[in-house]
């Protein structure tokens, strides 16, 4: 491969490294969000069962089980899947950047020595 291959490439990978780093934000704000919603509509469902007279025991059991609890975790732990994706994709366009950015310095030194 020539290096101006190579460097657009790089340029390529560090384009995609910068939205990549937008997203994660992006997900992260999401993630954040849902899980304040589901904890306050957790808390809620709990202390609203423990005023009808539910057994302490038993709220913890119940509650998870409320559609709307229900709901909101789903979107918290979709929310937290998306951000985790973007985490992971970040990570692979680094170790992509830095295996190419050896694989430059290596042509360069190759054809300082021709």
């Amino acid at each position: 491969m020539e290096n101006y291959d190579l460097i657009n490439e790089m340029n390529d990978l560090c384009r995609k490294l910068s939205v990549s780093g937008a997203q994660a934000q992006k997900y992260g704000n999401e993630l954040a969000e849902a899980q304040r919603n589901y904890k306050i509509r957790l808390r809620e469902e709990a202390l609203k069962l423990r005023s009808e007279g539910q057994a302490i025991g038993l709220i913890n059991m119940t509650v998870y089980g409320i559609p709307e609890v229900a709901e909101l975790r789903f979107k918290r732990d979709v929310a937290e899947t998306m951000y985790k994706v973007s985490m992971e994709s970040i990570n692979t366009l680094k170790l992509k950047i830095r295996i190419l950015n050896d694989q430059i310095d290596r042509e360069w030194q190759a054809a300082g020595r021709e």
